[in-house]
Formats: C-alpha cells, structure tokens, sequence
C-alpha cells in the first residue's frame, strides 16, 4: 500500500516513517512538511493511506481533506485530542492517533485499516520490528451518534439490520439507530464473527439460539437467511 506523510515537524515524520517501514507491504512515497506541497504531489499520484497532522501552518489537517478529491484513507496524527468528534464525521478518517505514539497504538491503527482493505489484512512485520501482533485485539468499534462516538464491544452485538439510509444495531444491553449503510459497517466487522445472511442482515454468529428452515433465532429476533447465503452459515457453523 502507497502511503504519505505530512506534518509541519520533521522529528513527528521521521517517527511516523519508522512505524510505517515495519511493514513491508506499506511503502512510503514522500514526506510533506506542507499541505500544499502534498496537494500537487497527490495531482500526480495516486495513494492508498494519508497519515496526516491536524495542525499546520495556513493549512488545517481538515482543510486539506475538503481540498482533496475523492481523499483515500486517512489517518489522523495530533498532540490535539479535542477534535475527534469532528475527525469521525469524515468518512475518509479511519484512526485518531495523539502524539506521543506507541508502536502498539500504531499497531491498531493498521490493523483498522487492514479491516478496510482485505488485502492488507496478511501484511508482514519486518522479523526486527518490536510490534506485538496481539495487541491488535482491538474488541470494540464506534459510531457517530448525534455528534457523539458511542463504543461498542464487537461480542456485545446480537445482528444489525438495514432499514433505509440507517443500520439498527442491537446488542445485548442496547440498541442503536445510525446513519449508515450496511455495507460500509460490514467492512469493520470481523468475518470470523459476523456473517450476512440476508440483504438486510448481519448476525454474531455465536448469538444463534436456533436454526429452522430459512431463519435464525437471534436472542429474540427471527432473522430471514436468503438461499444463496444458507450454505455458507451452515458451513461456518460446521452443520453435518
């Protein structure tokens, strides 16, 4: 994956471009220590990952992200916690990470992006890098609810059902209404737990109480499971 980096501080570069070159499928195309230089270099190529400072001289993290035409990933770098309610409501951002950094809080950061994109999920760590594979456990996710990140705990969800512009998400506790797609929440889940089984379902899989004919019992909700995706819940679930 193509990366940049662009913050005003050449010590906050030098780190970032660290933490990057321990993965070899991530490869660093430049240095910017100015948005606008970023700006005419993106005008020429193309690039999968942006890790990007919010404060920068005559030029904001955010204002370059309104600049930008269809912006690829980003990654938030900042000193600034204040803006992580903001950051959230672009869909381009996919981590929020304050200065100073550790290798394990990068570590989650790709980790979120490799969710995204299913070819970097595999990608290698350099055998010298210090980073510790298990702590990419990252168990929750987050959505934007009235200008508020609610956090939830990837086990704690039962299914989450697509009704129009919104997903219903129920979990064991709660139940939230977001402004989403499906689709776009699915990408965040872990396969190995959740599954769709219908056009306007994704269930936990281990929250099955039963299975007849075309549905699943899901705590109390009757999930429909269409045909064509019956064989790979049976599959996933090792029915003989």
């Amino acid at each position: 994956m193509n990366c940049i980096i662009i913050d005003d501080e050449e010590m906050a570069r030098a780190i970032m471009s660290q933490f990057v070159a321990s993965f070899t499928s991530y490869n660093v195309l430049g240095e910017f220590s100015s948005a606008i230089n970023a700006i005419k270099f993106l005008n020429q190529n193309q690039v999968d990952v942006i890790f990007l400072d919010i404060h920068m001289p005559n030029f904001t993290g955010f204002d370059f992200i309104q600049t930008i035409k269809n912006p690829p990933h980003v990654i938030l770098v900042t000193s600034d916690r204040n803006f992580a309610i903001e950051a959230f409501e672009y869909e381009c951002i996919v981590d929020y990470l304050v200065k100073p950094i550790s290798e394990s809080r990068f570590l989650k950061a790709i980790h979120k992006l490799s969710l995204l994109k299913p070819q970097a999920v595999h990608a290698q760590i350099k055998s010298e890098s210090k980073l510790e594979i298990d702590e990419v456990a990252d168990e929750n996710f987050y959505v934007n609810i009235d200008r508020r990140l609610i956090k939830i705990n990837f086990n704690s969800v039962n299914m989450i059902e697509a009704k129009g512009d919104y997903i219903h998400i129920k979990t064991e506790i709660k139940n939230y209404i977001v402004h989403s797609t499906l689709k776009k929440i699915e990408d965040k889940l872990p396969k190995d737990i959740f599954l769709k089984v219908h056009r306007s379902f994704i269930i936990n899989t281990n929250k099955i109480v039963d299975i007849e004919d075309n549905s699943v019992l899901i705590a109390k909700d009757v999930v429909p499971v269409s045909r064509s995706n019956r064989t790979e819940l049976l599959n996933r679930l090792n029915v003989l």
